[in-house]
């Protein structure tokens, strides 16, 4: 709605409707000096934006200098509390604010720039240039891609001639498979595949493309070859350099270990006799990430090596061997009679001593894997082959245009990197310390993604405090920008729907609201009763697993407390009606998300095997599910590149934060997983997998509130950091100090 002034009455319109407002004598002299300005305001922009003549514009500056200058000697200033009251509910209101630019405690620190100086650069589009290099400059600075036809219009080349002269500094994305004899003839064409700049064809998983790239290297006619000569040889420079033995970490229960490695550990350690070969075998379950030996309570009671080197008379070598695999601590229990029930009590003797066995097997294990020079071979071929395969790409913002722009804010090298990232790359993580400019990046990010036909609606969830501050200072670097502001009412019952309906019809740039706000915007019921009944079953797994392996009651029952508290949320589900009238998140029309402050969102559910581990959190926060599902719905319809989080702690308290920033921003990379040489597929969406390969617990001595000294463990170590930070960071842009 905005204010209008006609014949000296003061109305105001919403909806095509002009109501006259009741407003007091001084209200009314308020409402009129500020539709003055606001007019003032979009006459000044109009001209800015049409680069009109600098005489016109500098006679406008004047003019709202004049009115701004003579209202604020009256009413004080625009964003003071009897100003906002009267006029907050007009639209153009933060635009007004902007005009200030005040000091933590409200009190007017100068005058924006609007008022001395032209705040927007008019975007002009270049319509010819010389050269190929130039054209592809232009290309992804106006459409973010190579885009041939248009650079064979800038410059008369053929797309042809294009491609040859840029040879080596664009390639065709070969996507195929990785064999050449399961390559059909009609997959060979090339010109199938879309042509991209060097530095996103040799980055991300370089080894895969290198396969893919041969194999189509060989499926080719001979005539032909030459076209993928490039691609191949500029591939095999981008690799990255093999891992030697040394420099790997591997573990017992990693999940892409062979089981045949760690049946032929377990039968040299424990000297399981031929005849216990025949029933002792080790076996992993790829659906559930499960190790199990079979036979293991068969163990002869004379095997020194199972009960007594490697084992204790309570828990034999091949049941701690079997914990170890799970990631699991061993456990120890008695059961005590108390009147007519049960009770498992922990014998911390027995666990001491159980606790050391596994200790040993762990360290045997990192002795003799890397012994035998055969295996050695094979296991770092694989490790690099799966891991060591990431190459990071670098991005350049040089070549972004921002049209609209204030050009009296000058935007620092790493923020027009990270501008690169949001509109070139996936899914973004804005990991930058306090005063890096994160504000500046994402609004920069959501204009240009605009202007560039990328999206077409962003929404931005700040922190409730913040977002008057967030729309000032939106319209302090893009003074032209169409954004919508949430009030607290506008989420009032009353209001909500109609609110909604702005959002949904509005042709905004950008949407800002408050975290609770965001939070009421529902996903829809299907969507929400999917991954209710998603977590249930993989709870329900879970409980089955704990009880097989006899897990204490304890673990047993966090998990059941939490199955009970999804399945009241399913109930209260399914019996509200579902309301045809309930504007949902999907129905918005936003297809770019920017959420800031993102740790906010850090506790979200997840499944694991581990027990009594202390910072893996199996609760659930709701707001984090609501946050997994708008994030899996974007990925939906945008291709895995609609969300940017930002914040300056990703990770603060625990490991496993690290996960779920992944969970949110790479839940494509954690499905695909990796694919070995021999097509052999490992998944990381099971944290356990994940923490399998990157992480380890620490057991140690800690005092406990209550005085006493006590055994803790937590999930504390990194492993093969430099393998998961090239993962990481195919999403996070990191800028610290």
């Amino acid at each position: 709605g905005s204010y209008a002034v006609i014949g000296g009455e003061v109305y105001y319109r919403e909806d095509s409707k002009m109501v006259r407002p009741e407003l007091s004598a001084a209200a009314k002299g308020r409402v009129t000096g500020m539709v003055e300005l606001r007019d003032c305001v979009h006459r000044l922009i109009d001209l800015q934006m049409r680069d009109s003549d600098e005489a016109a514009i500098v006679e406008e500056r004047e003019q709202l200098n004049r009115l701004y200058d003579a209202f604020t000697a009256k009413y004080g200033l625009i964003s003071s509390r009897e100003n906002s009251i009267v006029f907050s509910q007009d639209s153009s209101y933060y635009l007004l604010c902007s005009l200030e630019i005040v000091d933590e405690d409200g009190r007017l620190e100068r005058k924006a720039d609007m008022f001395t100086k032209r705040t927007i650069k008019p975007h002009q589009a270049v319509t010819h240039v010389d050269t190929a290099s130039e054209a592809l400059a232009v290309s992804i600075g106006e459409h973010a891609c190579v885009d041939l036809p248009y650079m064979a219009q800038l410059t008369g080349k053929t797309e042809d001639a294009l491609e040859a002269e840029l040879s080596g500094v664009i390639f065709r994305d070969i996507e195929c498979e990785e064999r050449a004899d399961w390559i059909p003839a009609a997959y060979t064409d090339l010109k199938k595949f879309r042509v991209v700049s060097s530095d996103e064809y040799l980055s991300g998983n370089v080894r895969r493309k290198l396969r893919m790239a041969k194999a189509m290297y060989e499926a080719l006619p001979d005539g032909e070859k030459y076209k993928v000569r490039a691609n191949v040889e500029a591939l095999e420079a981008a690799q990255p350099k093999d891992l030697e033995a040394s420099e790997i970490d591997l573990r017992l229960g990693a999940t892409w270990l062979d089981k045949r490695y760690v049946q032929q550990f377990m039968y040299e350690l424990f000297q399981t006799t031929y005849q216990e070969q025949r029933y002792i075998h080790v076996e992993f379950s790829e659906f559930t990430g499960d190790w199990s030996i079979t036979g293991k309570a068969k163990v002869s009671i004379y095997s020194i090596a199972a009960n007594t080197t490697y084992g204790t008379s309570r828990m034999n070598a091949y049941d701690i061997l079997e914990d170890t695999l799970n990631l699991r601590d061993v456990r120890v229990y008695d059961t005590v009679r108390e009147g007519d029930k049960d009770r498992r009590v922990l014998n911390h003797e027995e666990t001491t001593l159980a606790y050391q066995k596994q200790q040993m097997i762990k360290d045997a294990f990192r002795e003799w894997v890397w012994k035998d020079p055969a295996r050695r071979q094979d296991l770092v071929r694989q490790y690099n082959e799966l891991f060591n395969s990431i190459r990071p790409r670098e991005y350049d913002g040089r070549h972004i245009v921002f049209g609209g722009i204030n050009p009296e804010i000058a935007l620092r090298e790493h923020q027009v990197n990270a501008i690169a990232h949001t509109l070139y790359g996936g899914n973004t993580l804005l990991a930058h310390e306090v005063g890096a400019g994160k504000t500046f990046e994402m609004v920069a990010s959501a204009m240009e993604s605009k202007r560039l036909g990328l999206c077409h609606k962003s929404l931005f969830a700040v922190p409730n405090h913040l977002v008057e501050q967030w729309a000032s200072e939106f319209l302090r670097l893009y003074p032209s920008a169409n954004i919508l502001v949430t009030r607290k009412k506008d989420f009032e019952k009353a209001n909500r729907k109609k609110f909604c309906a702005r959002i949904a019809t509005g042709n905004y740039d950008a949407i800002i609201m408050g975290h609770s706000q965001f939070e009421r915007l529902p996903v829809s019921y299907e969507r929400r009763e999917a991954l209710l009944q998603d977590q249930i079953m993989e709870l329900e797994q879970g409980i089955d697993e704990m009880n097989a392996s006899g897990a204490e009651r304890f673990s047993v029952k966090q998990l059941e407390r939490t199955k009970r508290s999804l399945e009241a949320r399913l109930e209260k589900l399914q019996a509200t009606n579902r309301k045809d009238d309930v504007v949902t998140f999907e129905q918005l029309g936003v297809d770019r998300l920017f959420i800031d402050e993102a740790h906010s969102y850090k506790n979200l559910f997840f499944y694991t095997k581990m027990r009594n581990v202390a910072g893996l959190s199996t609760t659930d926060a709701q707001k984090s599910s609501d946050m997994l599902l708008k994030c899996r719905y974007m990925d939906e319809i945008t291709g895995g590149r609609g969300v940017v989080f930002a914040t300056g702690t990703p990770v603060s308290n625990s490991m496993t934060e690290l996960f779920t920033m992944q969970r949110y921003l790479q839940q494509n990379l954690l499905e695909k997983g990796f694919t070995d040489s021999r097509g052999r597929h490992y998944s990381l969406t099971h944290f356990d997998s994940w923490a399998s390969i990157f992480g380890e617990t620490v057991t140690a001595v800690e005092l406990a509130p209550e005085g006493k000294y006590r055994a803790r463990t937590r999930f504390a170590r990194f492993f093969n950091l430099p393998e998961l930070m090239a993962m990481f960071r195919e999403t996070a842009d990191i800028k610290t100090a």
